[in-house]
């Protein structure tokens, strides 16, 4: 019998038994829709996962760190044994220690390196702010003007701080709203002002500078004005821009855009430099004498930036980027160093997804193996007429692959469009009940490639075929002399 002769035959064995067909076909259906289902529930969380990270702008960055004033002045930095706030800090995660102070030639020097688009230090202080009638600590972060980073593209009113020297400030529609602005354009052009305690030596001054008084009175009249004892240091910049810094792409709706620190006021680097520098906190005064102290920094050295945030031009060339920064002397993190993480976490998940369908698929495959065997039962006088007329062991055992494989290929291609749709109905459900009253947009949390689709089908026919090999082997020994006498 040629290969067709055999396909019709095992055809019209099916249709003689649709039911047990039937009810077979269905286990496989089964096994296979679970298994695409939470493998591609797997590959979905990844895909979003990644794209997410893409949306982020975290690819293209990488966060360049040099030698604090605290690592100049202290030992702790360098003991292995750090409380769980400094293992979660960025800085303890950097590839190797920095030897080197992050100053403005550390940053021109790494601006040099090829494939590099620009680099921007990170620089942050926390400072009360008036703005509208309203007071509050806030965070103020230093920005370079122009500004390539992704995270000054979008204004929901204004623009970007026009030049490097000018007063003017950008701020988060957050902090718009959280001070008493209902639309963001109401903030455009007010002014927003720092407030800092005044200098110890400008109040020593005050103190040492008292009128002459003759048994405790004054000998003149008191010319200073009502209020200055105590005033406080004001420098004003006027609000130019309303930022939207929010993610509105992939799972979760939000976030913030690149490895720069986030802040909810932008003022020019050089602004923020100098109010660092004149209203620098108690500790960071100690430590800063310190560190001149034990000859770490010298007089003329400059402290240098925290971090800073370097761009490349394509993620290809970070690798080498980051090569070359840590040959001068510096510490890197970027986020391209837990991916190999994630997809080690994603393939354990996705391997559990699997199994658990693979569990599915086997106790199908025992159904194969049963239809199989009650197959040769009820046929047994019909494969002793067929031995007696001439056909082969190979033959026999090949009527029944055929049957088995049939029933695989039916199943597992019936099972990966039930997959399909209910990866479909899964999605609208998601986002009728959980994303849409949230406001968010419609999420794909599955993910269906080409090679899934094909290798669920594939699977599914070799796990057929396997399941069929006793039954086959076991109508191929059929005696034909008693195969004609059976009832």
């Amino acid at each position: 019998m040629n290969f067709l002769d055999i396909l019709q035959l095992a055809l019209r064995n099916l249709r003689q038994a649709k039911l047990r067909a039937t009810l077979t076909t269905m286990g496989v259906i089964v096994g296979v829709a679970v298994i695409v289902t939470m493998v591609s529930f797997g590959l979905g969380l990844q895909r979003n996962m990644l794209s997410r990270f893409k949306a982020l702008d975290l690819f293209n960055e990488i966060q360049v760190f040099g030698r604090s004033l605290t690592s100049l002045v202290s030992t702790r930095a360098r003991n292995p044994e750090r409380n769980e706030n400094e293992r979660r800090d960025r800085r303890s995660r950097v590839d190797v220690q920095p030897t080197r102070t992050l100053d403005d030639a550390a940053i021109a020097e790494i601006a040099k390196i090829p494939g590099v688009a620009y680099v921007e230090p990170s620089l942050m202080v926390f400072t009360y702010v008036r703005v509208n009638g309203h007071s509050q600590v806030e965070s103020i972060g230093g920005a370079s003007v122009p500004n390539a980073s992704s995270r000054f593209k979008e204004f929901l009113a204004g623009k970007m701080i026009s030049s490097p020297d000018a007063d003017e400030a950008v701020v988060k529609e957050t902090f718009a709203r959280d001070f008493g602005f209902e639309k963001p354009a109401e903030a455009i052009g007010k002014t927003i002002e720092f407030l800092a305690a005044p200098k110890e030596s400008a109040k020593q001054g005050k103190n040492d500078e008292q009128p002459s008084s003759f048994f405790g009175l004054p000998l003149e009249e008191d010319t200073t004005p009502k209020g200055d004892n105590g005033a406080l240091v004001v420098r004003t910049f006027h609000i130019v821009g309303v930022l939207n810094a929010e993610v509105k792409e992939g799972v979760g709706q939000g976030g913030l855009r690149g490895l720069f620190p986030d802040a909810r006021v932008y003022i020019p680097l050089r602004a923020a430099r100098e109010w660092e520098i004149e209203h620098r906190g108690p500790m960071s005064q100690v430590t800063l004498a310190l560190a001149r102290e034990s000859g770490a920094l010298s007089q003329s050295d400059s402290e240098g930036y925290d971090s800073a945030v370097v761009r490349v031009n394509d993620p290809v060339a970070l690798t080498e980027v980051r090569k070359r920064i840590t040959e001068l002397g510096f510490g890197s993190f970027s986020i391209v160093d837990q991916l190999e993480q994630f997809r080690t976490v994603f393939l354990i998940i996705d391997s559990v997804l699997g199994l658990l369908g693979g569990i599915s698929l086997l106790v199908a495959s025992f159904g194969i193996a049963n239809t199989m065997i009650m197959s040769i039962l009820e046929r047994t006088r019909e494969i002793g007429i067929m031995k007696a007329i001439g056909a082969e062991d190979r033959e026999i055992k090949l009527i029944f692959f055929v049957e088995a494989a049939v029933l695989g290929l039916v199943g597992g291609v019936i099972g990966v469009l039930a997959a399909w749709g209910i990866d479909a109905i899964a999605n609208r459900l998601a986002y009728r009940f959980i994303l849409k009253p949230q406001g968010a947009s419609f999420v794909d949390f599955f993910s269906l490639p080409l090679w899934l689709t094909v290798g669920a089908i594939l699977f599914a026919l070799i796990v057929s075929i396997v399941a069929a090999l006793y039954p086959a082997a076991r109508a191929a020994r059929i005696d034909p002399v008693r195969a004609l006498r059976h009832d």
